[in-house]
């Protein structure tokens, strides 16, 4: 939120009608000034509530992000891993080489919602990490070919050599 002083008024006229001074603001903050220096701001109360439910909104931010840090909770539909969710993965030693699809994040909730266990929010992201990985190495090595099939020889002599 951007606040524009709309005048500066010097002391001496300002306190002769400080109300009048008040209603002619046009972004409701006046600065008050004698011999060129700012003394004071006068704000109206409803740049005052602007600045208040601001500053409440930034609390109640910061609050909901320390609750889902703090806090352990059981899966819900709604829980998402963070912004930055494949750099912490590789911190932790798992190397993801793409974003998590809504496919694989919904079966993850599913099956978590369904077990009821509580986690803090970076235990339910490495969940989700490990999960990751052992899903998408499996299905890596299914499309792989299969290394247990043994050929079976033909029988036939290929030209240039004596069969018996």
């Amino acid at each position: 939120m951007k606040i524009l002083v709309s005048k500066n008024i010097n002391l001496d006229l300002f306190c002769k009608n400080p109300i009048n001074m008040i209603n002619e603001a046009k972004n409701g903050v006046l600065s008050i000034s004698k011999n060129k220096k700012i003394l004071f701001y006068v704000v109206t109360p409803t740049v005052l509530k602007k600045i208040f439910d601001l500053e409440y909104n930034f609390e109640q931010e910061d609050i909901s992000k320390e609750k889902k840090i703090k806090q352990k909770f059981s899966m819900h539909s709604k829980w998402t891993p963070d912004k930055d969710f494949l750099r912490k993965a590789a911190l932790w030693g798992i190397i993801l080489d793409k974003e998590v699809s809504s496919h694989e994040l919904n079966a993850f909730i599913s099956y978590w919602e369904a077990e009821g266990c509580f986690f803090y929010h970076v235990q339910w992201e490495q969940k989700l990490a490990r999960s990751l990985q052992k899903v998408r190495s499996f299905n890596l090595l299914k499309k792989q070919k299969d290394i247990t099939y043994i050929p079976v020889p033909d029988k036939k002599t290929p030209d240039g050599f004596r069969g018996n």
